[in-house]
């Protein structure tokens, strides 16, 4: 009876000295190093690659995870730059800077970070060129690699001030803007096809006297304006540079084949209503995926053909900010062959009309006259419910033409004249996908827009192909092919 008792009394002993052993020999297994060269060891990424880098300019840092995926700790003999302290790459390893770690303990599935940037030093070449190393991650007489590469580019750099004498930008190598540039009253800077430009987040480029950008229809032959942030998280962020202001003393502007991309305030214009020719002529120019607004006139002249103003406007308020175009204070404008578009996304919400025309000058009221011919002005996805809104104040001249448009409204707007407009179709972009960011503004088959033009404008379109192709021209900036 007694040996009975003993026994049954020993049973949840046993059991609970069973299950300490366990949790004990598990612990002692987490907290042994594993040492088999057999040992596994994740890397969260084999390369670690940097988009273009301009000289002497320091990019952003990137990371990678090493990775312990064992069930026990892994000690990590050394983690090497192989390049050592002359290597334009610079690394941290969970905080601590330097080229070599030694004897590195990993908990079981623990990982640890390790920070990449890089500083290229200038040479005498004037393409890109590519900037590599690696870092070796040894344990337990393994070794292994993650490659570090880097898209290298001399440039000119401008600090910034005054351009005051007649200049000249040729392509030889990108112009780097790192803080505002002021071109002086009566002076020209000429741009030669091919140009790119680059400015840095504070850096808008601010003209009092005049501007002739001279690209032509290759990719290779326009000239490119946008930020400076290059790498993969910026360099199609809207909004990266503040835009080029052309000032009330600034005249005979030119621009042609050029790109004007990812600004805050893409193209600013004030005054110059009287100038003849306009104040500013954009002809074949792209203004794309700017933050607030795509091209802003107060009381100026602008002439555009061929143009195409699109993926604008973030929040505003209507005649302030957020769409593709914005004309207050009267002036003269002419429109011909271009696409105005946006297409709500993560950057663009698109709250406010595509374009916003009035001729409110503060307290007074400007003559205003605007024509627009052959050219599209779309919207879909945002909160805006009409794409084209105007607004009149007082008595002075208020002429808005509007011939051969295709345009998006739920009511129209007073005090503007239509002839043969397309309203409310879908113009059947080629391809728009607004979670990948793919935008093809040229037209697919079936579009309302094709031979809906009037033919007798510009002979080639905004791709250099000849213009019509079938018996009228297209409305837009592309001729469908």
């Amino acid at each position: 009876m007694f040996e009975t008792d003993l026994n049954t009394c020993m049973k949840p002993f046993n059991t609970f000295f069973i299950f300490i052993c366990i949790v004990c020999l598990g612990a002692c297994k987490k907290d042994s190093i594993i040492v088999s060269p057999d040992a596994s060891l994740i890397t969260s990424t084999e390369l670690v690659q940097f988009d273009t880098v301009f000289t002497t300019v320091g990019s952003v840092t990137q990371r990678f995870t090493i990775v312990n995926n064992n069930d026990q700790q892994l000690n990590i003999s050394s983690i090497q730059l192989k390049g050592g302290a002359q290597s334009p790459f610079k690394i941290n390893v969970n905080g601590n800077a330097g080229v070599q770690f030694s004897n590195m303990l990993m908990n079981s599935n623990d990982s640890m970070y390790v920070f990449v940037k890089l500083t290229i030093d200038p040479n005498n070449q004037l393409n890109p060129f590519i900037v590599t190393d690696s870092i070796e991650i040894g344990y337990n007489g393994n070794i292994k690699k993650v490659q570090l590469q880097a898209y290298g580019q001399n440039a000119r750099f401008i600090n910034g001030g005054h351009i005051s004498s007649n200049t000249t930008w040729n392509n030889l190598l990108p112009y780097v803007i790192m803080k505002p540039l002021t071109i002086d009253t009566g002076i020209t800077l000429s741009i030669s096809e091919g140009t790119k430009i680059f400015c840095h987040a504070t850096a808008p480029i601010i003209v009092h006297g005049t501007i002739k950008a001279q690209g032509k229809y290759y990719d290779s032959t326009r000239i490119n304006f946008r930020g400076d942030r290059l790498d993969a998280n910026y360099k199609d962020m809207p909004g990266t540079w503040p835009g080029i202001v052309f000032t009330n003393s600034s005249i005979a502007n030119e621009l042609h084949y050029t790109n004007i991309l990812n600004a805050y305030q893409a193209v600013v214009a004030s005054g110059g209503e009287s100038l003849i020719p306009a104040k500013l002529q954009l002809h074949n120019c792209i203004i794309d995926n700017a933050y607030d607004i795509g091209l802003y006139a107060f009381n100026s002249s602008i002439t555009a053909t061929n143009c195409r103003i699109t993926q604008v406007g973030n929040e505003g308020q209507p005649g302030v900010g957020g769409s593709n175009i914005i004309i207050n204070g009267g002036g003269k404008y002419s429109f011909n062959h271009c696409t105005i578009a946006t297409y709500a996304n993560y950057y663009q919400n698109h709250k406010q009309a595509a374009v916003y025309i009035s001729n409110a000058g503060g307290a007074s009221s400007l003559p205003l006259q605007f024509s627009m011919d052959n050219s599209i002005i779309y919207g879909q996805g945002g909160l805006a419910e009409n794409e084209l809104v105007t607004h009149k104040e007082g008595n002075a001249a208020f002429t808005i033409n509007l011939r051969n448009v295709l345009y998006k409204v739920k009511t129209d707007q007073a005090n503007i004249s239509f002839t043969n407009c397309i309203k409310n179709a879908d113009p059947l972009f080629d391809t728009i996908n607004t979670n990948l960011r793919q935008y093809n503004f040229r037209l697919r088959l079936g579009s309302p827009c094709i031979d809906a033009g009037i033919t007798g404008g510009p002979a080639t379109d905004l791709d250099g192909n000849g213009r019509p192709v079938g018996t009228k021209a297209d409305m837009g900036c592309y001729e469908k092919q």
